[in-house]
């Protein structure tokens, strides 16, 4: 029977998983002794059960360690996704504004999930203090944000289109910035940058979305934490009220769940599945 194996299409004999493993590493010429080597996932998820196969299943093997062609890699995403959930990503393009705490984990999680183009934009640089939580390692200490950002992305997928504008956003160049971007991802430490960009990017392009944040500093009350829609395509995350101050810092736990907050919606977005 034809089954789709690493995304194309495979003739096998096998009615199991174990079976399919036995014929592919025979072809092959794998020992057996080698097979933790390999990662195999059947119809989306990763198992080592032997699974019953049928003309549907779709299964991936994977080396461990090493990184798959681009089609495999794809194909392999739109199984864990569901396809058409895959291809709605892949069109996307997303911008992610501030990559400090916020930003650098929404465009982190954007690029796992396969968004297809991500543009980043920031003015600074990586400093010892954003360390506690964001994105960066110490190799990153001293290169703008913009190219360690990219550079990290391109560890995780590196097939996804990352643009970067290593500016401030300003009144005089939010137009020019935002134009090709149908959502943007609002993540800047300061209350004075957030009106700037939700004044200019709503005021020029009103048919655009707006995923902002507000309050997610110190620890504790996770659940606080939430997801409002304010006006026709703007949506803030985060508790609203705990803002950064002398005494209580921003720290990575509540940070990343604001973050991951923003990024869950922008999927949801992309996926029709709000409004």
């Amino acid at each position: 029977m034809f089954i789709k194996l690493n995304g194309k299409p495979y003739d096998t004999k096998a009615s199991s998983l174990d079976g399919l493993k036995k014929e592919i590493y025979e072809i092959n010429f794998i020992s057996p002794s080698c097979a933790e080597e390999f990662v195999w996932i059947a119809d989306g998820f990763q198992t080592n059960e032997n699974v019953a196969l049928s003309e549907d299943s779709s299964v991936f093997f994977i080396e461990k360690g090493a990184i798959p062609p681009k089609d495999e890699l794809e194909a392999m995403m739109a199984a864990r996704h569901t396809p058409k959930v895959h291809e709605k990503l892949k069109k996307s393009r997303v911008a992610v504004a501030g990559l400090g705490g916020l930003g650098s984990n929404i465009a982190v999680m954007l690029a796992r999930v396969g968004v297809g183009t991500i543009h980043l934009i920031d003015f600074d640089v990586v400093e010892p203090s954003n360390l506690n939580r964001q994105q960066y390692f110490i190799s990153h200490l001293g290169m703008k944000k913009t190219e360690a950002l990219k550079q990290l992305l391109s560890q995780i997928n590196p097939y996804i289109n990352v643009i970067t504008d290593d500016c401030r956003v300003t009144a005089e160049n939010c137009g020019e910035l935002f134009k090709d971007d149908a959502i943007v991802c609002e993540a800047f430490d300061r209350p004075e940058a957030k009106a700037v960009l939700a004044e200019n990017l709503l005021s020029l392009f009103p048919e655009k979305i707006l995923v902002a944040a507000s309050g997610m500093a110190g620890f504790g009350d996770s659940n606080l934490i939430k997801t409002e829609k304010i006006g026709k395509n703007f949506y803030i995350c985060g508790d609203r009220v705990s803002s950064a101050m002398v005494g209580r810092g921003l720290m990575a736990p509540r940070v990343t769940i604001c973050a991951a907050h923003q990024a869950n919606l922008v999927l949801e977005l992309l996926c029709g599945q709000k409004n």
